[in-house]
């Protein structure tokens, strides 16, 4: 049986979420535009290694914490919801967007990937449009989560 989470520590946990997804999509919205940056470089140069090691520490050191974080919080808040799910189709929307900004952040880590073994074979122009699917993606789960429209 799941018990209620107290008043004050469901606060301490809700800040504790934003502030881990805020944390996630920093990366998410800064991860791309290294990726952009990182096609200028001419591979094998100092700058395309310092890319590199630019972008493997923001996804092991802040995105993957981050969205794990997000995660495992978020389920503690749902956990303690009080709308019935039949009733909550903004959740549904909320949930999909975040199901959405993990896949894309599983994409970005198999970019990097091919950017740490110099194999990467898309343009800026790519990496300029996938940096645009997270901000999109916030806007859609903040409207949910605030205005609950349906």
């Amino acid at each position: 049986m799941l018990t209620e989470i107290s008043g004050t520590v469901y606060i301490w946990i809700k800040a504790f979420h934003i502030i881990a997804v805020i944390s996630w999509m920093a990366g998410l919205l800064y991860l791309p535009r290294l990726f952009v940056y990182h096609c200028a470089a001419q591979r094998g140069s100092d700058k395309s290694e310092t890319f590199k090691v630019m972008e493997r520490r923001l996804l092991r050191v802040i995105m993957n914490p981050a969205m794990i974080i997000s995660w495992l919080l978020g389920c503690l808040l749902l956990r303690n919801m009080s709308y019935s799910f039949s009733e909550a189709g903004w959740l549904y929307l909320k949930l999909t967007g975040a199901v959405f900004l993990t896949v894309m952040h599983f994409m970005m880590a198999r970019w990097r990937k091919d950017f740490e073994a110099d194999i990467n074979e898309r343009s800026h122009k790519f990496y300029r449009a996938a940096n645009e699917i997270p901000t999109f993606m916030m806007v859609v789960i903040v409207l949910m989560a605030v205005v609950k429209p349906f």
